[in-house]
């Protein structure tokens, strides 16, 4: 996917509307479709630089989107009273990802308000004994 046809990149260069919720210097937040809400005051916050992910964001951008969902949050707590949130992102093809530029979705959260946002089940693909051992080995090199 290139910035040009990316849905997100489309939206932070004018292109169709958005309900823009903040806008700073390398990050957006914006409320998506209302379909798509899991709560009413579900926020998408993105950074202004196209990344497909986690993975291939630079550490501003990483920066940048972490800063603002935290802006958001504290937003809700003290307007809407939402006490808790829940950040969730999806990154890379394997994820489940909707739209191939990093977003985090910062979901409000009230006591008792009945949304289950962890996950109900567990992979099944089995790892080697080994995987600790060589993940550590490539975060030191």
């Amino acid at each position: 996917m290139t910035p040009t046809s990316c849905v997100f990149c489309g939206l932070l260069a004018g292109h169709g509307e958005a309900s823009w919720v903040a806008r700073r210097d390398g990050a957006l937040a914006l409320l998506p479709l209302a379909e798509g809400r899991l709560s009413p005051a579900r926020t998408v916050v993105l950074p202004n630089a196209h990344a497909a992910g986690f993975h291939d964001s630079s550490a501003e951008s990483l920066q940048a989107v972490v800063l603002l969902a935290q802006e958001v949050a504290r937003a809700m707590e003290k307007c809407i009273g939402a006490r808790g949130v829940n950040i969730l992102s999806a990154s890379g093809p394997d994820s489940d990802q909707s739209v191939p530029h990093l977003h985090l979705h910062v979901i409000p959260r009230r006591k008792g308000d009945g949304l289950d946002t962890w996950p109900s089940t567990v992979t099944s693909h089995p790892l080697e004994d080994a995987w600790h051992s060589a993940v550590r080995a490539a975060m030191t090199s």
